[in-house]
């Protein structure tokens, strides 16, 4: 198991795909890919997130808040990355919990707690709830 993840149930196999599908999310976020960062969601995703207006209840929501957020400027970043993973996978169901690290140029570091909650379809882990609570510089 990678020294990024740890896990208390769940093969070691199910715990490194929803490691790295985390991480490529955020890679994707980098590299402005919309279509490989939605590649990591389900269509009925829900998202609570600190600076949200509100739960998005469905991925056409979240299109809807990125669209209005992304004509006023998108946030620029040098680095976002999920550290201290802990997942959970039970079957076809995981948890994982990380700090998401936001940084900005040239200001401080922003950290997140973050719980994902994912199920395996179609033998691909897709994001169905996304939890974020932002905890500070």
């Amino acid at each position: 198991m990678s020294e990024t993840a740890t896990a208390t149930a769940g093969n070691v196999a199910d715990v490194e795909a929803i490691s790295a599908g985390i991480d490529d999310m955020y890679d994707a976020f980098l590299a402005v890919d919309q279509e490989r960062f939605d590649s990591h969601l389900h269509a009925e995703v829900t998202t609570w997130e600190t600076h949200l207006p509100g739960p998005l209840r469905t991925r056409a929501e979240l299109d809807a808040y990125r669209e209005k957020r992304d004509r006023s400027g998108r946030p620029a970043l040098d680095g976002l990355s999920a550290r201290d993973k802990r997942i959970d996978v039970w079957g076809d169901t995981g948890v994982a919990r990380y700090v998401l690290v936001a940084e900005p140029p040239g200001g401080p570091a922003e950290h997140s707690r973050v719980t994902d909650v994912l199920r395996r379809t179609d033998g691909a882990w897709r994001i169905v709830h996304h939890h974020s609570e932002l905890l500070g510089h």
